[in-house]
């Protein structure tokens, strides 16, 4: 049953077996495996349905080093997902295995790929992203075919990013998992702290806060924090009952490790002779899923040089690139669900490339921030604005042929080592509307992160110009000035996983080492980030999850 916090009356929550607090892809994806199990679940909610003025209050943050988006951290059913574009890819082998050149995470992931990719398959099969098989390479030898050159590299590696012509939204597809006798959602819903039994290692409730202001107590067997990177930590560091430190904190490991996808563009490649199509490494949309091929050091390559796993794509350069009328029309296409709908039925089977950045399922601000009536007027003026690049860009997207390339801009997407230095915190100067303490996030790149980018354009340099293709030019260097700074609100690795609690935050099962009734769900329990967008994998950890839980909680006291 759907209900809403502030409009139910005083005595409304019963006793649950289990609280999952945030619903987002993590806290979606888990109730909706569970909801046949038999236990009583309620789903805790800090916004609504849709964006609320209170709810957006509480996503704000103060941050240091790299920015962090307000839109990266929404409050609204559906969590992230409400604004993200789909790009998913699994992580490669590196990303789960020791690498004993990262410190903090030496050890790897205590969870075998073996053990993974059952549940990315059932990812695939039930929430809408591509086929597993999709994402290995071999997947676009028939776009590869398509293209005017063939490309053979010997230190580089291609990787496959796919994104669903239409993104998920697992509020609108799968809340109603918790309509009519499901799991209970409670919609604003903010969750203050967690309270332990006295006398116990346990967690009895958490105190629940909405909109007016009023504070109910939600008992439970067990909980789940699937409130995202950040909030998870707050959460926990905010809940002193078992030790002064925070929940888990008994190590001072909670909040440590933050990890994102810092990205942006540098280097151009001059192409030797131009071309028209390139679509396994320009970008396509086929069978209802955007996707290119993102290129990284082989894994060899990365060990025998203590590298971390960045990649770059391929952004062709045509003379309506980086105008932002184009990218607003496109927005206004994406927007217009019908009319883009019959598009793309129409062209189901075909490979239409992609002509613009905007294209890709990367999207920016201007795609991402939500609009109101003045604000989509301000998307349209845009359009009038640059009205000449989007004709050419229109006709170039209608006709047959394509437009000559000369020129191929670096997307950069840089993998992030889980250093202890960048970490959440608790604010000392900033509280948000409850008065509790806003999360602090400290995060900038390490001198490995850098050096690490700095190798792949080297690398990927020579290749190109050894097999004719082209000329780099790159002036990375691996400075603190740094180019590479734009936010990928992927917020990862707080509440790492491990087997030693005195470098993780919880166990391989996602259960907070030595508090038996409470786990973490999502991004913050990635013990290292590789560089695939990690929503594919949250969901994937989400479902092996609900197996362990449903295993653990169908005996009842």
């Amino acid at each position: 049953m759907i209900r809403d916090l502030a409009e139910s009356s005083a005595d409304a929550f019963p006793d649950y077996d289990l609280c999952v607090v945030g619903s987002g892809p993590a806290g979606i994806t888990l109730v909706r495996e569970l909801a046949a199990s038999g236990l009583r679940i309620a789903l805790l909610e800090s916004g609504r349905r849709r964006p609320t003025p209170a709810a957006d209050a509480l996503r704000e943050v103060s941050s240091s080093g790299l920015p962090i988006k307000d839109y990266s951290r929404e409050r609204v059913l559906g969590g992230t997902s409400s604004t993200w574009a789909g790009l998913s890819s699994p992580l490669d082998d590196i990303d789960l295995e020791a690498r004993p050149w990262l410190a903090a995470a030496r050890d790897g992931w205590p969870i075998p790929r073996a053990e993974l990719e059952p549940c990315w398959r059932a990812a695939s099969d039930h929430y809408r992203f591509a086929p597993y098989a999709e994402f290995e390479s071999a997947a676009f030898d028939f776009l590869r075919e398509r293209g005017d050159r063939a490309l053979r590299w010997e230190q580089i590696s291609e990787k496959v990013f796919r994104a669903a012509s239409e993104a998920q939204h697992f509020g609108k597809e799968w809340g109603h998992v918790c309509e009519d006798n499901g799991p209970d959602l409670w919609l604003d819903a903010s969750v203050l702290r967690l309270n332990a039994e006295p006398g116990t290692r346990r967690i009895a409730s958490v105190t629940v806060r909405n909109s007016r202001g009023t504070d109910r107590e939600l008992r439970a067997r067990a909980f789940v924090l699937a409130a995202g990177g950040i909030e998870n930590a707050r959460l926990l560091l905010l809940s002193t009952d078992l030790c002064a430190a925070g929940l888990g904190n008994a190590h001072d490991q909670v909040g440590r490790g933050f990890m994102n996808h810092p990205k942006d563009n540098h280097g151009i490649v001059t192409l030797k002779e131009p071309l028209r199509e390139l679509p396994a490494h320009f970008g396509c949309l086929h069978q209802g899923y955007a996707g290119y091929l993102g290129l990284r050091l082989r894994s060899e390559r990365q060990r025998e040089q203590q590298l971390l796993n960045s990649y770059v794509r391929f952004e062709p350069l045509f003379p309506w690139s980086d105008r932002q009328g184009v990218e607003a029309f496109v927005l206004l296409v994406k927007s217009s669900s019908g009319l883009f709908k019959r598009w793309k039925e129409k062209h189901e089977d075909d490979v239409v490339t992609l002509r613009d950045y905007s294209e890709t399922g990367d999207d920016s601000d201007l795609q991402n921030q939500r609009k109101s009536l003045l604000g989509w007027l301000g998307v349209i003026g845009l359009v009038l604005r640059d009205i000449v690049p989007v004709t050419r860009y229109v006709l170039a997207r209608l006709a047959r042929k394509a437009p000559l390339v000369r020129r191929v801009r670096l997307r950069n997407f840089m993998e992030m080592e889980p250093h202890p230095d960048n970490r959440v915190t608790l604010s000392s100067t900033e509280v948000d509307a409850f008065g509790s303490p806003r999360a602090h996030v400290h995060h900038e790149t390490t001198a490995l992160d850098r050096r690490s980018l700095v190798a792949l354009h080297a690398q990927l340099g020579e290749e190109l110009e050894a097999q004719g293709f082209g000329s780099l030019h790159s002036e990375l260097r691996a400075l603190d000035d740094f180019p590479i700074q734009l936010d990928a609100s992927h917020h990862l690795g707080t509440t790492a996983m491990g087997h030693d609690p005195q470098r993780s935050v919880v166990d391989p099962n996602l259960r907070v080492h030595d508090v038996p009734n409470l786990w973490c769900a999502g991004g913050s329990v990635f013990p290292t980030s590789g560089c695939a967008n990690p929503t594919y994998t949250i969901v994937a950890l989400s479902i092996r999850l609900a197996a362990h839980l449903e295993s653990e909680l169908k005996v009842r006291p």
